[in-house]
């Protein structure tokens, strides 16, 4: 008998006269009509009114950094700022307010803001001066620290740029105090750490957000990779009330032996957790290049304003396209799911060659390998998703068509080239599969703002009218498809969840209007009713 019964719904995927669900345990144990599911009740079932609003397979963001974003919760966000003047104060309120904390740290800072794109030291300095600070920029590809930062990390003239990062400089030679890329991580090998009880802290808080907007499931994407044990330790509190995918690093400049001995010692941990509901493991993670707004996304042309020859005038690929093939074609001989980072058309193409030559010299297997992001793409690359079975691993939210977009994100690269950003509906027409998230904290998690920017095209204000690359849009079904049972395939889970029927996973995100009816513009006026992951409320809103 069922232990909690939802009625009164508008079931995604489901005919009309559908309107209830009967969840045992774990699992979903009938769908129908108010009646039939009312019948299963058991004794002291729990009903669960959902008022018209429509029922979801549980929400899945298949790209997120949930250690990171949890990091950052005890840290200044600033990413609501829209002057030089807001960020400046915002963070010496936050330097007063926190007098006996060694380092001031935050992010979410935009390029725009600022003129030529990047802040300074100086500017940092004016008011924090006492100590170290360091501001991530909102894409997390380029921090901002002050003076005293950089006399801690022990950086000077003769400083080198870590392979895959740049200590930006001035004319003089001296440390600017913006690190692009590797660089940051200059910043990471300094900072305090967290004691292990604030860092479950951190997570536990960063699950309950997640789950108050509909989560169901995160997969991460390292940056820093969580070991297993963390979330082990969490899991024998009675946590965690929400299913993790994490991922391991794939880095490029190391030999391939060493990368097999590194690959065996990954697989001690996350092979045997391949199929678990709760923490799965199985997938690595590598970058093929940065991000647009700094000029490290790898590009077959050279940006606006550079020319061919020029130093960094196509970006900075991560990886030498040989040796990447190389690396990919051992994790795949051994089993590995590889995610890719790749945002501009040279990354992304090079990611594709080596995935079709690893299918061709280990023959056929069910791969599923990703792209993520995928903001600015070759035409000619679009239809490869579908015919090579890889994986579209997209963020909406990113293509937000707002200030940054227009005055850094475009200009970078050309209005003909921008023509194609993020274009989801062409590769899913052209038979790719498509995985949603969101990429917190890059930008926030609550999945309602990345179904506007896939179904409309628009700001939270609605601009454009008619919506920025119009023909990219998806339809609300499309775009939840992706969030869902697409975010599950990219997984190997589509078995157990990401749809609704008996014998999946009751996890379900019960929102309080029917998205399938109302205007697609009313997309961000929607609230989560419920959350109910693996058949027990991990979330209800209160009236």
């Amino acid at each position: 008998m069922s232990r909690l019964v939802i009625i009164n719904g508008r079931i995604l995927g489901a005919a009309p006269t559908i309107t209830g669900i009967a969840i045992e345990g774990e699992r979903i144990l009938a769908i129908g009509d108010n009646r039939q599911v009312r019948d299963l009740a058991g004794p002291g079932a729990r009903l669960l009114d959902a008022r018209g609003g429509l029922v979801s397979p549980g929400l899945n963001d298949a790209h997120q950094h949930i250690h990171n974003g949890a990091r950052q919760l005890a840290n200044l966000e600033l990413s609501g700022e829209t002057s030089v003047a807001g960020i400046l104060e915002r963070i010496a309120q936050f330097a007063r307010a926190n007098p006996d904390r060694d380092w001031v740290n935050g992010r979410g800072w935009f390029y725009g803001e600022f003129p030529g794109g990047f802040p300074d030291r100086i500017l940092l300095d004016s008011v924090v001066a006492d100590r170290p600070a360091a501001f991530g920029s909102y894409d997390m590809h380029t921090m901002w620290v002050n003076s005293a930062a950089l006399a801690r990390m022990g950086i000077a003239k003769d400083t080198p740029d870590p392979a895959g990062g740049q200590i930006v400089r001035n004319e003089r030679g001296e440390a600017t105090g913006i690190l692009k890329e590797t660089a940051m991580e200059l910043v990471d090998r300094v900072l305090p750490a967290l004691s292990p009880a604030a860092e479950l802290e951190l997570i536990q808080q960063a699950m309950q957000l997640a789950v108050r907007h509909g989560l169901t499931s995160v997969q991460d994407a390292c940056l820093p990779a969580i070991p297993f044990e963390t979330f082990e330790r969490l899991r024998e509190r009675g946590l965690p009330r929400i299913r993790v995918r994490l991922s391991r690093i794939m880095v490029p400049g190391q030999s391939m032996a060493d990368w097999e001995k590194r690959l065996a010692g990954y697989e001690d941990d996350a092979f045997p957790r391949r199929d678990d509901l709760w923490l799965r493991g199985g997938i690595l993670k590598t970058f093929m290049d940065g991000v647009v707004e700094s000029r490290t996304a790898s590009f077959l042309a050279p940006y606006e304003g550079a020319r061919a020859g020029q130093p960094d005038a196509t970006g900075h690929p991560r990886w030498e396209p040989r040796e990447f093939e190389a690396a990919l074609l051992i994790a795949d001989r051994r089993g590995w799911q590889v995610q890719a980072h790749a945002i501009g058309d040279r990354a992304i193409r090079t990611a594709l060659d080596a995935f079709d030559a690893a299918a061709r010299a280990n023959g056929p297997r069910e791969r599923r390998h990703r792209i993520e992001h995928i903001e600015a793409i070759d035409p000619a690359d679009i239809p490869r998703f579908g015919r090579l079975g890889v994986v579209a691993s997209m963020q909406p939210y990113h293509a937000d068509p707002s200030k940054n977009l227009f005055e850094v994100w475009v200009k970078q690269i050309g209005t003909d080239r921008a023509s194609r950003g993020w274009s989801w509906a062409s590769i899913q027409r052209a038979g790719g599969r498509l995985a949603f998230g969101s990429d917190w904290p890059v930008v926030f998690l609550d999945p309602r703002l990345g179904l506007n920017t896939a179904v409309n095209r628009t700001t939270q204000q609605g601009e454009p009218a008619g919506g920025w690359i119009p023909n990219e849009r998806l339809t609300v079904p499309q775009a939840l498809e992706a969030y869902t049972v697409g975010s599950a395939y990219a997984e190997f889970a589509e078995g157990e969840k990401g749809s609704l029927a008996p014998g999946m996973l009751a996890d379900i995100t019960v929102f309080d209007q029917d998205l399938l009816s109302v205007p697609t513009e009313s997309v961000l006026s929607a609230h989560v009713r419920a959350t109910i992951v693996g058949g027990q409320l991990a979330y209800e809103a209160t009236d």
